[in-house]
């Protein structure tokens, strides 16, 4: 039988009932907007992620976008980030105006490199036509960045630091979570992720109150917040005194709901993707080259991906075998035409284009069966080309 890529149906068998009630539950209530549940979630999500302040919100692309925002990044400002990404980590500027500044990655982990980040920030300096103001990394494939590296330059250069971990919910470096060394850490609920929803949905991590409270007001349409009335009287309902131009970015309800059944079992799923992608290393070992988590780290494994050079003669080989694939990425940011007039670490990303000519993901999630995952193994072991 096929393999399914991603079995986000094993996972719904697996929470049952619960997740079911759940959802009812919601619907019964009508608060569909903005109900208990939303408040729930961000206090579970702040506990797991060791986080003071979690702000949900409905994307991880506006999870990115209200820090920015509110830290006032804008026209004439320049944000460094990887290009071996998904595009909304680099869309994200130019939608309110800033540049993105490419930079390129660590040749085993796929992330941010801390050296050709320093290089982007003095070259932009130099050039003196944008002002840094932060750096995105991203926990690209489920691991995190080498955040103790990266924050030291971000930091040393008085530029703000956001963890962009779409894909690397739960992952910890040294026991820690990003938002450890990062101002602002970001997640995606697209239900392809490690933790996801049933429809898309985000978080804002953060450790400053005021910020956090910015992001508030922004996330509904730049409405007064508890810290912009104090002291006030006011003759109507001050949520409608709209302070700054903000935007409608609220999570949905159900998809709350959702979260924090999952929430329940993710540490037992992470630990479960852990085992799998141990044993894809052992059982792929001299076939291919295998992913390298960074010392002291932990991956969720958003994806497994390994490195082969005919890598369209592997996919072709694995389709015919019932096992499917997929390449993130197969064009780096920096090589498409709408993002090509961007600035660059100087000497390019050599890296990032050499890899994205060799990646190929394989089948994961906490549910894959050994007997699955032995086909897909022999099948990659039995390729010649």
């Amino acid at each position: 039988m096929p393999i399914p890529f991603i079995d986000l149906q094993a996972q719904r068998r697996r929470l049952g009932e619960p997740l079911e009630a759940a959802i009812l539950k919601v619907v019964r209530s009508g608060a569909y907007i903005m109900g208990p549940e939303i408040a729930q979630l961000e206090s579970e999500l702040a506990r797991f992620g060791q986080a003071p302040f979690v702000l949900s919100c409905g994307s991880g692309t506006e999870a990115l976008i209200l820090p920015l925002m509110a830290w006032g990044v804008g026209p004439g400002d320049a944000v460094f980030c990887p290009s071996f990404t998904f595009a909304a980590t680099a869309e994200v500027m130019p939608l309110i105006g800033a540049s993105p500044v490419f930079v390129d990655i660590d040749a085993d982990t796929y992330n941010m490199d801390a050296a050709s980040l320093e290089a982007a920030i003095l070259a932009v300096k130099a050039a003196g036509e944008l002002t840094p103001r932060a750096v995105i990394a991203v926990d690209l494939f489920g691991q995190p960045a080498d955040y103790p590296a990266i924050a030291e330059v971000a930091h040393r250069h008085g530029l703000k630091l956001i963890a962009d971990s779409a894909q690397g919910f739960g992952c910890t470096l040294d026991g820690r979570h990003p938002i450890h060394w990062a101002d602002v850490a970001t997640a995606s609920f697209f239900p392809a992720k490690p933790l996801g929803c049933y429809g898309d949905g985000g978080a804002v991590l953060s450790k400053d109150a005021r910020l956090h409270d910015v992001m508030v007001s922004l996330r509904v349409h730049g409405q007064a917040v508890k810290s912009d009335t104090e002291g006030a009287t006011f003759e109507h309902d001050p949520k409608y005194l709209n302070l700054r131009i903000g935007m409608n970015a609220r999570m949905d309800t159900l998809q709350a709901a959702v979260l924090l059944e999952k929430l329940k079992i993710f540490e037992s799923e992470i630990e479960a993707r852990n085992r799998i992608a141990d044993r894809y290393a052992a059982g792929l070992a001299g076939a291919a080259r295998t992913p390298r988590v960074i010392d002291k780290g932990i991956s969720v494994w958003a994806q497994y991906t390994i490195e082969v050079d005919n890598r369209d003669g592997l996919a072709g080989h694995l389709r015919e075998a019932g096992v499917p694939t997929a390449v993130y990425y197969p064009i780096p940011i920096h090589r498409q035409a709408i993002y090509s007039t961007y600035p660059q670490a100087p000497g390019g990303l050599p890296v990032t284009d050499a890899k994205s000519k060799v990646v190929i993901s394989l089948p994961m999630h906490p549910y894959l069966e050994p007997e699955a995952q032995d086909q897909v193994i022999a099948a990659v072991r039995a390729f010649s080309g």
